[in-house]
């Protein structure tokens, strides 16, 4: 039995995430009329994740938690986030899951957070974000993104509640992979 070490299923979950902001990202693009807020449910992950990786890496963020941006714009800040996030847990050591890290919130409190905690949080946040957009895809008639960590998992989208439904609109970037195997967007 192969125990995973607690960073390295903050590796995974990061992976995941990656993977699941660039399925989304291709949703909304290919969406006939994405929704207005579905696309600021999007901004908003990609801002939010931005926000934390500054806060981690003490520098001033590049976005607001809340971005207003085209799709466009929000592609290219995404891929930088999406690769400062993978740069930050590829060097990352054990004991680094500890270090505290001191911020002012959006409203103006102070708090002292680990940064394990922090990367926890913002995957998480984002899934439970990634949700809403599909909803409101499946509202607007438009084809929701398969980011289902199992689907991630076994690189094939989970099942739907149709039988011989589609997978959805960006299922084109899924592959299997194997239980220590790497993925990147």
């Amino acid at each position: 039995m192969h125990i995973v070490s607690g960073l390295d299923q903050l590796r995974r979950l990061w992976r995941h995430a990656a993977w699941s902001d660039v399925l989304m990202l291709e949703a909304l693009q290919m969406a006939t009329r994405a929704p207005d807020e579905a696309v600021r449910e999007y901004l908003h992950v990609v801002g939010a994740e931005e926000v934390w990786l500054a806060r981690i890496e003490r520098r001033p963020s590049r976005a607001a938690v809340w971005p207003t941006m085209s799709l466009h714009e929000v592609s290219a800040l995404g891929e930088s986030v999406r690769d400062g996030y993978h740069r930050l847990l590829a060097d990352m050591e054990p004991d680094a899951l500890d270090e505290p890290i001191r911020y002012t919130n959006s409203a103006g409190q102070e708090f002292t957070t680990a940064v394990g905690d922090i990367l926890l949080h913002v995957a998480l946040h984002g899934q439970y974000h990634r949700g809403k957009i599909n909803l409101l895809l499946r509202q607007a008639g438009e084809g929701p993104a398969p980011v289902d960590f199992i689907s991630f998992v076994r690189g094939v989208p989970a099942a739907t509640h149709r039988s011989g439904a589609g997978a959805g609109a960006a299922s084109g970037s899924l592959a299997p992979l194997g239980a220590g195997e790497v993925a990147r967007p």
